[in-house]
């Protein structure tokens, strides 16, 4: 009889008694599971996050300790005695920083630097759109949080998440949770959020403006811009060089045309494997402790005005770049600059072609594109140098 009670003590229906808010949390993971499959939102990434938060909170399960975690640092020594679930091994891959700049590698082999290079004024739209970052790091400041902690809301803007999930690992690992599954939540949303912005801060004259075609680039200045600018951004923001490195050094071996092997297995394999890990490990931080309190809520609603600032931000700058150049830059393609790559662009070729379908912005806004995930890198770089430990 003591052998079956035993038995029943240790089932998840008894264990679950002493944190019932876990059972919420299984319908968040669930409910996020249906919008990744269902609805499609970011699925590549969002289902594993889901799965990730699912498993981290099966009651008895124990595949995630946060206390192994705490403070910032890693308890070695309970991991080293084997005293670790699967997932706390799984998760020193973002603890260390080592899944999002292996994502950038993939991210760089399979991007297209050539519209940038040809425009090199979308380079300011792309570092107009990260205003969102900046101005949510003050409005996170004001309501309370750390310096560490706003960083890391802030980055949300970016639209990046590999960026937002480096940069919350190094400044405010409490927060990666909800801060991760805000960052892809909002990528998936940026077909909803950015079309009504970008129409409230454009006349239709604007938006019927047609850019003239891009040059052509060459293999050599394909070749030598991710070198140059790896060696510019990391003397100039040291802390940024992770993230610029590794996604640079995805594109060389995209343009080099020496190494295609690489660049396939980078693209493919290397990039879906990451990802798989990176996304369960992240769902896992979101634990009831960490996801059901006020400080959630506050982050959701901060994501929201990053992607609203950095759409705006853009746009904004494309505006007056129009008063001072003869060449006329369509506003539309400084929303892109937010760098969600390529569903950003894609949304400036939508709102464009609804006006006048003749109008084919997307090479010109992938310039802003590609730009805003270095300008992301960047600020991120910028603000592990400033409250980084």
């Amino acid at each position: 009889m003591d052998a079956i009670i035993n038995f029943l003590q240790q089932t998840g229906f008894y264990i679950v008694q002493q944190n019932p808010l876990s059972l919420i949390m299984l319908a968040v993971a669930c409910v996020l599971l249906y919008l990744a499959i269902v609805k499609k939102f970011e699925p590549l990434l969002l289902l594993p996050i889901a799965f990730g938060m699912l498993l981290t909170n099966l009651p008895g399960a124990g595949m995630y300790h946060a206390e192994f975690f705490a403070n910032g640092e890693v308890d070695w020594a309970s991991l080293g005695a084997l005293d670790g679930g699967l997932i706390d091994y799984l998760y020193l891959g973002v603890k260390l920083g080592i899944y999002p700049c292996l994502i950038f590698v993939g991210v760089g082999a399979m991007t297209d630097f050539g519209p940038l290079i040809a425009n090199p004024k979308s380079l300011l739209l792309g570092a107009a759109a990260q205003l969102g970052i900046f101005i949510t790091f003050v409005g996170a400041r004001l309501l309370g949080f750390t310096g560490a902690e706003a960083s890391s809301i802030g980055i949300i803007g970016g639209a990046d998440g590999p960026t937002a999930i480096f940069t919350t690992s190094q400044l405010a690992p409490h927060l990666l949770g909800p801060i991760a599954v805000a960052a892809y939540s909002y990528m998936a949303l940026v077909p909803v959020i950015q079309p009504p912005i970008m129409k409230a801060l454009t006349t239709d004259a604007e938006r019927k403006i047609k850019m003239k075609q891009l040059r052509p680039v060459s293999k050599t200045e394909k070749v030598l811009f991710p070198i140059i600018v790896t060696i510019f951004v990391s003397f100039l923001v040291p802390s940024a060089a992770s993230l610029i490195g590794c996604l640079m050094l995805g594109n060389l071996m995209r343009e080099c045309g020496v190494v295609d092997r690489l660049s396939k297995t980078v693209q493919n394999e290397l990039m879906n494997i990451v990802t798989i890990f990176l996304g369960i490990s992240v769902g896992a931080t979101a634990t009831a402790e960490n996801f059901l309190n006020w400080q959630t809520l506050m982050i959701l609603a901060l994501g929201v005005i990053a992607f609203g600032f950095g759409t705006a931000g853009g746009v904004l700058l494309a505006k007056v770049m129009n008063l001072f150049s003869k060449e006329k830059v369509n506003p539309l393609i400084g929303s892109a600059g937010v760098s969600a790559v390529p569903m950003a662009a894609r949304v400036s070729q939508v709102v464009a072609q609804k006006y006048d379908p003749s109008n084919f912005l997307l090479m010109h806004a992938m310039g802003p594109n590609v730009s805003g995930a270095i300008g992301s890198a960047v600020a991120a770089g910028v603000l592990l140098a400033l409250f980084g430990a």
